[in-house]
């Protein structure tokens, strides 16, 4: 740990650039005007209105403000122009916009200057309202909510997966070693993540995920462990010793551990084929901490325990009374627990018929953030200002003039459509290659409106004026762009992500346990776990009844990116539970057992470290649950019902079913277990 970390920091983290977060038709458009140099800049607007009590704006006083902000904007070094203030149509307020040096992604870097600024001349005028918004504002303040939110995760995952520990083991200081080797399993994938965001880089989110899969599989991989040492000793009738039942341990579970690291690293590996670097981010730190926590439980826990001896064997666990009772039950008729469950997990999924995805809009942060707050008080003045198109064209320079009459036509027609609002701005590049059209929207990108004019610009308006033009390539970009190509992007890429996932899941329980049938049937229950997780989310987050219950206001969409995460991180996470249930069934069977007994004797031995496992990683994303940002929240819900799903329904029910039904067919071509 102190040599991951001691490296990382000295290498240090590559962020990601603008550039790496490009996708479809906007980010080509984005890449030409950058070639231009008529990329996005960060932009700042402050916004000027009458103070509490007033009854109206005073303009004199509003225009004197907004003479001391231009003038202290303009003497900052971040700061690269301010426009001249403007009035909305009905003289209420007052906007100055601010355009900030440097990349987009850079300005949240240097905002909090500008926004002390602001908050001097506040101070100064107490007789109006004056706020700052924009992308640089409300960016820091998602960040800094988000470190607020992940705090307050931690406070409450830990001391919970502590008491589930102390329950499971009834001894301190066992229940303190998962922890332990969970959190240094953490520190060194942040050390390691370091010089491997220097190929894949981060984008932010990368420490988030390494927090929350890392307390997943460092806990659940130390259960496993930890829970097999204390069987063997046990059966040994206490004459074991404490490096004979580690030994023991390391034969069967860490075989299981093995795999289990291999099927999440090789599970979370096929989000790279999502060609984004948000996803090879999460895919980067996820593996890192996967084969950390692997490393981990093969080599400092087993000293750990060989040095801890006596200490490991206290009292026995206690015994699962409610899993017992639902095996008893689905052995006494496998087929009817069969039909039932199955119906049962197909009735959840059925929302999933109406899933619709969406990537998050800016207008759906939480109010919390002042920023956003400014930010509604700012589109009701200036409802020009919710959304924007950018039109970009490149062509020889000899064509500019024919390019800018080209554009102004479409300008002249977007004019006339009640989905364009405002006046549109032409601007072109110093050699006169590249020209840049900005249509101002008075619709949220989320809004049906948007989208509609997004698709009228590009199917009707473009083909008919620029379109007309030779040798001119075009392209479309800005809020309402980025918003429609990204999800459309996520579309596209999920189906060879699902296919690459289920080949890998039916190809790694086919070698590790050398039955195609159990291939077979861990496709199936991955599918069937990841529908009903994804459907309850759909019921949950599409509608507008849970929006007490779990403290949000419904969009009526999913992240497009929360699908994706969940099918990947589940599957991988699923193998978990697959393996250690069918690793304990197999060592029966290659024992002697016959099928039927082999399998409730595989499926009752486990059911207590799978149910544990389960409860601490249950824990760890219903705590992201109550974060204020909505795919977040949606990420954390969705994860948490799916391992609660997989647990106690696919695991403790569906699967010993059809292993009972099966019997030695389950294994097959393999004429012996291994």
């Amino acid at each position: 740990m102190a040599v991951c970390l001691g490296g990382g920091l000295a290498i240090g983290a590559k962020p990601a650039a603008t550039e790496d977060f490009r996708i479809g038709e906007a980010g080509r458009a984005e890449a030409m005007a950058a070639a231009g140099g008529l990329q996005q800049r960060p932009m700042e607007r402050v916004l000027i209105t009458a103070g509490p009590g007033a009854a109206a704006l005073d303009p004199t006083a509003a225009t004197a403000a907004a003479h001391k902000i231009t003038q202290r904007m303009l003497a900052m070094p971040a700061v690269e122009s301010v426009a001249a203030p403007v009035f909305s149509s009905d003289g209420s307020a007052l906007r100055v916009d601010v355009t900030m040096k440097g990349a987009e992604l850079d300005g949240k870097k240097q905002v909090a200057a500008l926004r002390a600024q602001t908050e001097e001349v506040q101070r100064a005028e107490p007789g109006l309202l004056i706020e700052e918004t924009g992308g640089p504002s409300i960016s820091s303040g998602v960040d800094a909510l988000r470190g607020r939110d992940l705090a307050r995760t931690e406070m409450i995952a830990l001391p919970i997966t502590l008491i589930t520990l102390l329950v499971v083991f009834r001894s301190a200081a066992m229940a303190l070693v998962p922890l332990l080797l969970a959190i240094s399993s953490i520190a060194a994938a942040i050390g390691l993540s370091m010089p491997a965001s220097h190929v894949f880089p981060d984008n932010g989110v990368g420490i988030n995920i390494i927090l929350l899969i890392g307390m997943a599989v460092g806990v659940d991989y130390t259960l496993f462990y930890l829970k097999r040492a204390r069987e063997e000793r046990a059966r040994g009738g206490g004459l074991l010793g404490a490096r004979a039942a580690v030994e023991l341990a390391a034969a069967t579970s860490g075989r299981a551990v093995v795999i289990s690291g291999l099927a999440v690293a090789v599970s979370v590996a096929t989000m790279y084929l999502a060609d984004d670097v948000i996803f090879s981010s999460i895919a980067t730190s996820a593996i890192l901490v996967t084969l950390v926590a692997v490393a981990s439980s093969l080599t400092v826990l087993p000293a750990l325990l060989t040095v801890l001896g006596d200490g490991t064997q206290r009292k026995t666990a206690p015994k699962a009374g409610i899993t017992g009772a639902v095996l008893r039950r689905t052995a006494a008729n496998p087929a009817v627990a069969l039909g039932i469950s199955v119906l049962a997990m197909l009735a959840l999924a059925a929302p999933l018929l109406g899933l619709t995805l969406t990537d998050m809009g800016r207008e759906t942060h939480p109010r919390t953030i002042p920023a956003m707050r400014a930010f509604d008080r700012l589109n009701t003045a200036f409802p020009q200002l919710k959304s924007m198109h950018q039109v970009v064209v490149t062509a020889e320079p000899a064509r500019a003039g024919q390019v800018a009459d080209a554009l102004r036509a479409l300008a002249e027609r977007a004019r006339t459509d009640p989905d364009f609002a405002g006046a549109a701005e032409l601007r072109a590049s110093a050699d006169g290659r590249v020209s840049l059209l900005e249509l101002p929207v008075p619709h949220h990108v989320s809004e049906n409106a948007a989208r509609r004019s997004l698709e009228r610009l590009r199917t009707d308006y473009l083909p008919a004026t620029v379109g007309a033009l030779r040798a001119a390539d075009y392209a479309v970009t800005g809020d309402i762009a980025r918003y429609a190509d990204y999800p459309a992007h996520q579309k596209r890429k999920l189906p060879l992500i699902i296919a690459t996932l289920l080949l890998a899941t039916f190809a790694l329980t086919v070698a590790a346990f050398r039955s195609v049938v159990l291939g077979l049937i861990g496709v199936l229950l991955n599918l069937l776990s990841a529908g009903a997780s994804l459907g309850l989310l759909a019921l949950v987050f599409q509608h507008t009844w849970a929006e007490g219950l779990l403290g949000f206001h419904s969009t009526g969409t999913i992240g497009s990116r929360v699908p994706l995460l969940l099918f990947v991180i589940l599957f991988g996470l699923s193998m978990d539970y697959q393996v250690i249930v069918l690793s304990r069934i197999s060592e029966a069977v290659r024992g002697g057992m016959p099928a039927r007994r082999a399998v409730l004797e595989g499926v009752g031995g486990s059911a207590g470290v799978v149910t544990s496992a389960a409860f601490v990683m249950v824990t760890v994303f219903a705590s992201f649950v109550p974060l204020h940002i909505m795919e977040m929240k949606q990420m954390g819900f969705a994860l948490a019902a799916a391992v609660l799903l997989d647990a106690f329904v696919i695991r403790m029910v569906i699967l010993p079913a059809l292993l009972l039904l099966l019997g030695a067919r389950a294994w097959w071509p393999a004429r012996s277990v291994g």
